[in-house]
């Protein structure tokens, strides 16, 4: 069992306190840290006390402690997982040879950019989603919202630790940054196109949750491969705490769809416009914002053809999720068969290892959507869920900014801009979503556009007061 030191300023299980000089540095970033919250952070609601869980140990037992507490109280710190004894490297070209405690040098630039990349969408989205508190449509929601906005600030500090520990003066300044640059921000905007976008209500809130923090795993099983050894145990711990995000994206979407059809059937109707009527959540409108947010999801994997997805494999510093799974982890005459514009290209894995881990993404994607069209074939109506082509909305890779259909039809471009509306949301579509969006903080009680959840958080009731505020 591996405890964590709650008795220091900085809560961790790396015994920072041996270590003095990563101690102050660490010290000296947490006020800014603390600053950056309070300014950047859920606005407004900083004094309230909020039920949330926390690590006291990086074991089964030990990882999800709850209890009442102000988020400025809240104790963000630094938690790796257990090593693992003799761990050798698993893929690439030492495979078989122990992992590294410290940073080779010839792969050093290279291991900073991934820790920056992946650092910088965990502020990133916590400044998404600032605003959200204010049109909550539960306590139960608030409280997640904010498990999940925590959570995120702390897996920003698991990768200052790694800049401040291995990366010198250059992780100082990186650290640095990575609260300097925010969300949407027309000078400094976050790295990755998806953590700019605005989640300006609770419908693009559990999208989010479901399909960009999925994306969020992947990353994170990818890295936790890593022969870098402490990446790959501070990727194994975020990704403990990853699964709860997910959980909060893909019973949203369920509770959505759930209230709809019980719209729909009172109704006796699935026309969406009564369905808006009655104040729901039409479900061809829930398609647009799947497909909204699955296709932007879709990029943060990279170009299907890429030498630095090959260069990363075949050196050590990122796997493929799960890799022991596979047979071979060398790859060196491998070959994948792509789908491009000029039709289908035999491409060395290698290079297409982005698009093996796309392909996994969306497998996984596909588990949600089977369970939500079974809630509608069970109501007794026809339609159904879906997710778009790959080859739609890109902004990378082979199909970037082709006009394709979200079922991979190639369009005349006149087309495609008269008909984009009917896929992803107008601002007319945003508009009414916004207007569903009245804030409800009496406990046991929802907004009338999503359902109750099935139970509570940790064997409480739904009704319970998950967030008391002042």
């Amino acid at each position: 069992m591996s405890g964590i030191n709650y008795s220091e300023k900085i809560p961790n299980n790396v015994n920072l306190a041996n270590d003095r000089t990563l101690q102050r540095a660490l010290e000296h970033w947490q006020p800014h840290f603390l600053d950056w919250w309070t300014g950047m952070g859920p606005s407004d609601f900083q004094s309230a006390d909020v039920y949330l869980r926390t690590a006291t140990s990086v074991d089964a037992d030990g990882w999800a402690t709850y209890g009442t507490v102000k988020m400025p109280d809240y104790r963000w710190g630094i938690f790796l997982a257990d090593p693992v004894a003799d761990r050798k490297i698993g893929f690439g070209d030492s495979m078989g040879q122990p992992v590294w405690q410290q940073v080779p040098g010839e792969f050093r630039s290279t291991l900073r950019r991934l820790i920056v990349t992946q650092g910088d969408t965990e502020p990133a989205s916590v400044e998404q989603q600032r605003l959200l508190g204010h049109t909550c449509p539960s306590l139960y929601d608030l409280r997640n919202l904010f498990q999940v906005n925590v959570e995120e600030g702390r897996h920003l500090w698991a990768m200052v630790y790694l800049l401040h520990a291995y990366f010198g003066r250059d992780g100082r300044e990186e650290a640095e940054e990575l609260l300097a640059r925010h969300s949407g921000d027309a000078d400094k905007p976050r790295i990755l196109s998806t953590f700019n976008e605005p989640i300006s209500d609770w419908l693009s809130f559990f999208c989010f949750t479901y399909f960009t923090d999925r994306d969020g795993k992947y990353q994170l099983k990818s890295l936790a491969e890593s022969a870098f050894d402490p990446l790959s145990r501070t990727c194994r711990f975020m990704l403990t705490e990853e699964a709860h995000h997910m959980f909060v994206g893909e019973t949203g979407i369920a509770r959505v769809v759930k209230r709809t059809l019980e719209v729909m059937k009172e109704l006796g109707t699935d026309d969406p416009a009564k369905v808006r009527a009655a104040g729901a959540v039409d479900l061809a409108l829930l398609q647009k914002y799947l497909n909204f947010w699955c296709s932007s999801s879709l990029d943060l994997f990279g170009s299907e053809i890429s030498s630095n997805a090959a260069s990363s494999f075949a050196n050590g510093l990122k796997g493929r999720p799960d890799e022991s799974q596979y047979e071979d982890h060398v790859l060196r005459d491998k070959q994948l068969k792509l789908d491009t514009p000029q039709g289908p290209q035999d491409v060395p894995m290698l290079n297409s290892l982005n698009e093996v881990m796309r392909e996994s993404y969306l497998k996984d994607c596909e588990i949600g959507l089977k369970r939500w069209n079974r809630q509608i074939e069970r109501a007794g109506f026809a339609f159904r869920l879906a997710l778009p082509s790959t080859r739609f909305r890109r902004s990378i890779g082979s199909w970037v900014n082709l006009p394709v259909d979200p079922t991979g039809k190639l369009l005349l471009r006149e087309e495609f801009d008269k008909r984009l509306h009917e896929w992803i949301p107008s601002e007319a579509d945003r508009a009414y979503v916004r207007s569903l969006m009245q804030r409800v903080v009496e406990p046991g009680k929802m907004a009338g556009w999503v359902a109750p959840p099935e139970r509570g958080i940790n064997n409480l009731p739904v009704e319970y007061e998950y967030v008391k505020l002042s």
